[in-house]
Protein backbone atom coordinates (compact mmCIF):
# COMPACT_ATOMS: atom_id res chain seq x y z
CA UNK A 1 0.00 0.00 0.00
CA UNK A 2 1.58 3.15 -0.80
CA UNK A 3 0.44 6.86 0.69
CA UNK A 4 0.81 10.43 0.37
CA UNK A 5 3.19 12.81 2.23
CA UNK A 6 0.65 14.19 4.32
CA UNK A 7 -0.32 17.58 3.98
CA UNK A 8 -0.21 20.29 6.61
CA UNK A 9 -3.63 20.75 6.96
CA UNK A 10 -4.17 17.11 7.51
CA UNK A 11 -1.75 17.03 10.41
CA UNK A 12 -3.21 20.24 11.86
CA UNK A 13 -6.71 18.23 11.88
CA UNK A 14 -5.61 15.20 13.22
CA UNK A 15 -3.58 17.45 16.41
CA UNK A 16 -6.85 18.86 16.83
CA UNK A 17 -9.17 15.90 16.96
CA UNK A 18 -6.05 14.26 19.17
CA UNK A 19 -7.36 10.92 19.91
CA UNK A 20 -8.58 10.16 23.28
CA UNK A 21 -9.81 13.68 25.19
CA UNK A 22 -7.41 12.50 27.92
CA UNK A 23 -4.89 12.90 25.54
CA UNK A 24 -5.44 15.83 23.87
CA UNK A 25 -4.03 17.85 26.25
CA UNK A 26 -0.93 15.99 26.66
CA UNK A 27 2.14 17.03 24.31
CA UNK A 28 4.16 13.65 25.15
CA UNK A 29 0.83 11.58 23.66
CA UNK A 30 0.57 14.19 20.80
CA UNK A 31 3.82 13.37 20.08
CA UNK A 32 2.99 10.04 20.53
CA UNK A 33 0.56 9.88 17.92
CA UNK A 34 2.38 12.33 15.67
CA UNK A 35 5.07 9.41 15.77
CA UNK A 36 3.49 6.36 15.07
CA UNK A 37 1.27 8.17 12.27
CA UNK A 38 5.39 9.29 10.86
CA UNK A 39 6.65 5.83 10.82
CA UNK A 40 3.66 4.36 9.32
CA UNK A 41 3.88 7.06 6.34
CA UNK A 42 7.87 6.41 6.04
CA UNK A 43 7.22 2.54 6.04
CA UNK A 44 4.26 3.10 3.09
CA UNK A 45 5.75 5.44 1.13
CA UNK A 46 5.72 5.00 -2.38
CA UNK A 47 9.83 3.71 -3.62
CA UNK A 48 9.63 5.56 -6.69
CA UNK A 49 8.66 8.91 -4.97
CA UNK A 50 9.74 9.15 -1.60
CA UNK A 51 9.15 11.52 1.01
CA UNK A 52 11.84 14.17 0.10
CA UNK A 53 13.80 16.10 3.27
CA UNK A 54 12.18 19.47 2.88
CA UNK A 55 8.78 17.35 3.80
CA UNK A 56 10.50 15.42 6.69
CA UNK A 57 11.84 18.40 8.09
CA UNK A 58 8.34 20.44 7.57
CA UNK A 59 6.23 17.73 9.06
CA UNK A 60 8.81 17.58 12.14
CA UNK A 61 8.58 21.41 12.79
CA UNK A 62 4.82 21.15 12.66
CA UNK A 63 4.71 18.50 15.46
CA UNK A 64 7.47 20.34 17.03
CA UNK A 65 5.73 23.57 17.54
CA UNK A 66 2.26 22.04 18.04
CA UNK A 67 3.97 20.27 21.40
CA UNK A 68 5.75 23.60 21.97
CA UNK A 69 2.41 25.43 22.09
CA UNK A 70 0.60 23.12 24.30
CA UNK A 71 3.79 23.23 26.92
CA UNK A 72 3.49 26.92 27.03
CA UNK A 73 -0.20 26.92 27.79
CA UNK A 74 0.14 24.03 30.51
CA UNK A 75 2.92 26.34 31.56
CA UNK A 76 0.66 29.61 31.57
CA UNK A 77 -2.24 27.71 33.45
CA UNK A 78 -0.07 26.78 36.39
CA UNK A 79 1.09 30.56 36.92
CA UNK A 80 -2.52 31.31 36.53
CA UNK A 81 -3.23 28.87 39.12
CA UNK A 82 -0.17 29.70 41.62
CA UNK A 83 -1.46 34.00 41.15
CA UNK A 84 -4.92 33.07 42.14
CA UNK A 85 -3.72 31.14 44.80
CA UNK A 86 -1.39 34.04 46.05
CA UNK A 87 -4.22 36.74 45.78
CA UNK A 88 -6.50 34.55 47.61
CA UNK A 89 -4.08 34.73 50.50
CA UNK A 90 -3.43 37.71 50.75
CA UNK A 91 -6.91 39.01 50.49
CA UNK A 92 -7.63 36.63 53.76
CA UNK A 93 -5.38 38.52 55.37
CA UNK A 94 -7.61 41.82 54.83
CA UNK A 95 -10.41 40.42 56.31
CA UNK A 96 -11.30 42.67 59.71
CA UNK A 97 -8.75 45.43 57.83
CA UNK A 98 -10.23 49.08 56.68
CA UNK A 99 -10.72 50.39 53.63
CA UNK A 100 -11.21 53.54 51.78
CA UNK A 101 -12.92 53.41 48.38
CA UNK A 102 -15.53 56.28 46.81
CA UNK A 103 -18.47 56.89 48.95
CA UNK A 104 -19.85 59.19 51.39
CA UNK A 105 -20.89 56.50 54.36
CA UNK A 106 -19.34 56.86 57.82
CA UNK A 107 -17.59 54.41 59.88
CA UNK A 108 -18.23 54.26 63.67
CA UNK A 109 -15.77 53.00 65.76
CA UNK A 110 -14.41 53.98 69.45
CA UNK A 111 -17.21 56.40 70.18
CA UNK A 112 -16.65 58.58 66.64
CA UNK A 113 -17.38 58.73 63.59
CA UNK A 114 -14.59 58.26 61.00
CA UNK A 115 -14.51 59.38 57.40
CA UNK A 116 -12.14 60.43 54.70
CA UNK A 117 -12.08 63.08 51.61
CA UNK A 118 -9.99 63.75 48.49
CA UNK A 119 -9.68 67.44 47.47
CA UNK A 120 -9.01 68.10 44.05
CA UNK A 121 -6.90 71.09 44.65
CA UNK A 122 -6.15 73.15 47.99
CA UNK A 123 -9.00 75.18 49.71
CA UNK A 124 -8.76 77.54 52.42
CA UNK A 125 -11.04 76.29 54.56
CA UNK A 126 -12.81 73.19 54.73
CA UNK A 127 -16.11 72.20 56.68
CA UNK A 128 -17.46 68.32 57.00
CA UNK A 129 -20.96 67.92 58.04
CA UNK A 130 -22.78 65.03 59.67
CA UNK A 131 -25.63 63.99 58.51
CA UNK A 132 -28.21 61.74 60.46
CA UNK A 133 -29.93 58.43 58.01
CA UNK A 134 -32.98 60.89 57.82
CA UNK A 135 -30.87 63.56 56.74
CA UNK A 136 -30.47 66.13 59.72
CA UNK A 137 -27.47 68.09 60.86
CA UNK A 138 -26.02 66.22 63.92
CA UNK A 139 -22.82 67.87 63.87
CA UNK A 140 -19.71 69.83 62.03
CA UNK A 141 -15.90 69.34 61.78
CA UNK A 142 -14.26 72.35 60.59
CA UNK A 143 -10.71 71.43 59.36
CA UNK A 144 -9.52 74.57 58.19
CA UNK A 145 -7.30 75.04 55.34
CA UNK A 146 -6.11 71.75 53.69
CA UNK A 147 -4.48 70.72 50.83
CA UNK A 148 -4.76 68.78 47.96
CA UNK A 149 -5.14 65.13 48.21
CA UNK A 150 -6.73 62.54 51.08
CA UNK A 151 -7.70 63.55 54.53
CA UNK A 152 -9.18 61.48 57.12
CA UNK A 153 -11.55 63.13 59.97
CA UNK A 154 -13.49 61.81 63.00
CA UNK A 155 -16.47 63.12 65.17
CA UNK A 156 -17.18 62.12 68.41
CA UNK A 157 -20.48 61.07 68.77
CA UNK A 158 -21.30 62.10 72.41
CA UNK A 159 -24.39 61.21 73.37
CA UNK A 160 -25.93 60.70 69.27
CA UNK A 161 -27.05 57.34 68.53
CA UNK A 162 -24.83 55.57 66.58
CA UNK A 163 -27.50 54.16 64.25
CA UNK A 164 -29.01 57.39 63.36
CA UNK A 165 -25.12 58.50 62.17
CA UNK A 166 -25.81 58.76 58.20
CA UNK A 167 -23.64 60.43 55.61
CA UNK A 168 -21.39 63.33 55.24
CA UNK A 169 -21.36 66.26 53.33
CA UNK A 170 -17.51 68.08 52.52
CA UNK A 171 -17.94 72.01 51.92
CA UNK A 172 -14.87 72.77 50.51
CA UNK A 173 -13.84 76.56 48.89
CA UNK A 174 -10.38 78.54 47.47
CA UNK A 175 -10.89 82.40 47.80
CA UNK A 176 -14.44 82.17 47.64
CA UNK A 177 -14.68 79.26 45.27
CA UNK A 178 -15.97 75.95 45.62
CA UNK A 179 -13.35 73.39 45.54
CA UNK A 180 -14.07 69.77 44.00
CA UNK A 181 -14.22 67.52 46.64
CA UNK A 182 -14.40 63.58 45.81
CA UNK A 183 -16.15 61.89 49.32
CA UNK A 184 -14.41 58.63 50.63
CA UNK A 185 -15.76 56.38 52.77
CA UNK A 186 -13.88 53.51 55.33
CA UNK A 187 -15.57 50.32 54.76
CA UNK A 188 -14.21 47.11 57.15
CA UNK A 189 -13.62 43.97 54.79
CA UNK A 190 -15.53 41.33 55.87
CA UNK A 191 -15.09 38.68 53.52
CA UNK A 192 -13.06 38.05 50.60
CA UNK A 193 -13.61 35.67 47.83
CA UNK A 194 -12.58 35.27 43.91
CA UNK A 195 -15.23 36.34 41.64
CA UNK A 196 -14.36 36.11 37.57
CA UNK A 197 -10.85 35.82 38.02
CA UNK A 198 -10.73 38.74 40.53
CA UNK A 199 -10.67 39.31 44.21
CA UNK A 200 -13.35 40.90 45.67
CA UNK A 201 -13.83 42.13 48.62
CA UNK A 202 -16.91 42.30 50.76
CA UNK A 203 -17.22 45.30 53.43
CA UNK A 204 -19.37 45.45 56.54
CA UNK A 205 -21.79 48.08 54.64
CA UNK A 206 -22.88 45.68 51.96
CA UNK A 207 -20.50 47.08 49.30
CA UNK A 208 -18.06 44.37 47.14
CA UNK A 209 -15.05 46.29 46.34
CA UNK A 210 -12.08 45.02 43.76
CA UNK A 211 -8.44 46.07 44.56
CA UNK A 212 -8.64 48.30 41.94
CA UNK A 213 -11.44 50.66 43.80
CA UNK A 214 -9.43 50.40 46.94
CA UNK A 215 -7.61 53.63 47.41
CA UNK A 216 -6.11 52.62 51.01
CA UNK A 217 -5.97 50.14 53.57
CA UNK A 218 -5.77 51.49 56.71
Amino acid sequence: MFITPLTPSEIDAYNARGGAQADAADPRAAQDRFLRLFIAQLNNQDPLNPLDNAQMTTQMAQINTVTGIQQVNQTLQSLADQFSMGQALQGASLVGRQVIAQGNALAIAGGQAQGSFSLTQPADNVRVDIMSTSGELLGTVDMGPRSAGMHNFSWPLGAADPARVGSMQVNATAGGQSVSVIPLARQTVESVAPVDGTLRMRTNSGMTLSFQQVLAFL
